[in-house]
């Protein structure tokens, strides 16, 4: 029987220095045909266009709040009060959306990693998955406010009425940090899930086989091999449910209310807080905006630019823990290879 010889693989030489390389024709933009050169240009167009929309809301809302923004707002609670010098601060709003994020991410981020996990290296049975894949997705396009209207139904339900506030003759109102939260659960669940699956697809299988190899259960192989290995993709999830969480303005007004300070319901201090009502960023920012009934848009300018600094430290965080885990350990397959005991170092 023959064998087949490999050709030998010949390296080129490098160019010498100061010459020029030139492109082949077909290379060449001008000789592409006409319908292609006219979707690269509105390519450009649309690229750029969005790249200056982008600067232009960062500039104008840099340069509003730099003029309206002063530290005694961040500590001083708001004051109902015509007059903008009157009105207090936002440190209400503040603490108001740090609880509904904090609650929100709590559920979400070990929900969304399970789910995924269980999409990307399960499935099983097929039509469950496909089920679940199904109600993801009518989550993720499914507008924010008809899933207030939904929370609301269901925490306005007398056997949660622990949850949310409640009316002297026994009714449940349904409206509290903890029902606001829960709901922002679910808006935040498809990025968690779609982030956790796509990372865990990417792996490679001999990953996993040289985990079964070395006597690893499925189970152990998820936990100490394959989830740490996507770290930085765990994280970016979590940041972006944490974005869509606080950018949300629907499920605040309906389940939370647009009240300026916090009323808290009973006597204990944290869950009387977290029964009650408030506000957050977003929705001192509608009342206060011109559409509504605030009369202070010079705080709305303050707090806005607030809260577009804060979800841009947000991504700045994340972008800077995925960039330095994958220098510093080579990625995450070099990460996984490292957590499977006898395997060789990729980089070495």
């Amino acid at each position: 029987m023959a064998v087949a010889k490999l050709a030998p693989q010949v390296s080129r030489p490098a160019p010498p220095p100061g010459s020029v390389i030139t492109r082949s024709s077909r290379e060449r933009t001008t000789a592409w045909p006409l319908v292609d050169r006219i979707a690269h240009a509105l390519c450009w167009v649309v690229g750029i266009a969005l790249c200056l929309v982008a600067l232009a809301i960062v500039l104008f809302m840099f340069f509003k709040g730099v003029a309206y923004l002063h530290p005694r707002l961040l500590v001083e609670s708001p004051a109902p009060s015509a007059v903008q010098s009157q009105s207090g601060g936002f440190f209400d709003p503040i603490l108001g959306t740090l609880i509904v994020a904090a609650i929100g991410i709590a559920i979400a981020a070990p929900i969304g990693v399970a789910l995924g996990t269980w999409l990307a290296e399960y499935g099983r049975p097929s039509w469950l998955a496909r089920a679940v894949e199904s109600v993801i997705e009518i989550i993720a396009g499914a507008p924010s406010v008809v899933l207030a209207l939904f929370g609301l139904l269901v925490f306005a339900q007398g056997y949660l009425g622990f949850l949310s506030t409640t009316a002297e003759n026994g009714g449940v109102y349904g409206r509290s940090f903890f029902a606001a939260g829960a709901v922002m659960a679910v808006l935040a669940l498809p990025l968690v899930v779609a982030s956790t699956r796509e990372a865990l697809t990417r792996l490679p299988d001999r990953l996993r086989e040289a985990s079964f190899a070395l006597g690893r259960t499925p189970a152990t192989t998820i936990r100490q091999v394959l989830l740490p290995a996507i770290r930085p993709d765990l994280a970016t999830g979590t940041v972006l449910g944490l974005g869509r969480i606080i950018g949300d303005t629907a499920i605040i007004s309906i389940l939370l209310g647009t009240y300026l300070d916090f009323e808290k319901v009973g006597n204990v201090p944290a869950i009387g807080t977290l029964r009650g009502t408030g506000s957050t960023l977003t929705s001192y920012i509608f009342n206060n905006s011109p559409a509504g009934e605030g009369n202070a848009p010079q705080k709305a300018y303050a707090a806005s630019f607030l809260l577009l600094i804060i979800v841009l430290v947000l991504n700045g965080i994340v972008t800077w823990l995925t960039t330095r885990d994958g220098q510093s350990e080579g990625g995450g397959l070099g990460r996984a290879l490292r957590l499977i005991p006898f395997m060789p170092d990729p980089s070495s």
